[in-house]
């Protein structure tokens, strides 16, 4: 089986990003965005997807958040786009529903080639650190826009702000990994179209 990797590079006036994916790793991170909640969600998300993942970023955070969050997740959605390739074998839908402990977030992904965002989720907060709240959603975005997939993010139960948000990323990681993981049998693309 070809290695899943994808390295990425992204340099503009506001941000400078390296990312470096593996889709069939076991969870290892070297995480370094400039904002620590921000770099505590991708380590979940990678560590609960069983993705090795290095991201480096060097953004314009003396003006605020919005483009090293936004544009890391640009380029993680290329990487991911590009890791996953031809699509054959896989099983292409995800889905998961991740208790912690008051909240309850649903994640379900279809690696279908239509970017779609569907994101349902209220934060009582501004900020969780030095994360804006409201970046989450833009993140999510940004990652299902360049990664060409329809996502589905919703939380159930609403309660902590540190739990909801942590709940999102965890259960996106464990939705990704049933979508890209292979279907024993399955050998061509999962589509009456032959191709997504």
């Amino acid at each position: 089986m070809p290695e899943r990797i994808s390295e990425q590079h992204r340099k503009t006036k506001e941000t400078d990003i390296s990312v470096r994916l593996n889709l069939d790793g076991t969870g290892k991170t070297k995480i370094r965005t400039g904002i620590g909640f921000f770099d505590h969600m991708l380590e979940g998300f990678a560590r609960h997807g069983l993705f090795d993942l290095e991201v480096q970023v060097e953004g314009d955070l003396n003006v605020d958040t919005h483009h090293t969050i936004e544009d890391t997740g640009i380029v993680l959605g290329r990487a991911i786009a590009e890791a996953v390739g031809d699509k054959k074998g896989i099983r292409r839908f995800g889905f998961f529903l991740l208790p912690m402990d008051e909240t309850l977030s649903l994640a379900a992904i279809d690696l279908s080639g239509r970017p779609f965002l569907k994101y349902q989720a209220e934060f009582t907060v501004e900020k969780i650190g030095e994360m804006d709240t409201e970046m989450i959603r833009e993140f999510f975005y940004a990652v299902s826009y360049s990664a060409m997939m329809n996502l589905h993010l919703k939380i159930v139960d609403e309660g902590n702000n540190h739990h909801m948000a942590e709940a999102l990323f965890k259960s996106f990681g464990k939705a990704l990994h049933m979508a890209v993981s292979f279907e024993p049998g399955m050998t061509e693309v999962w589509s009456t179209k032959g191709s997504l």
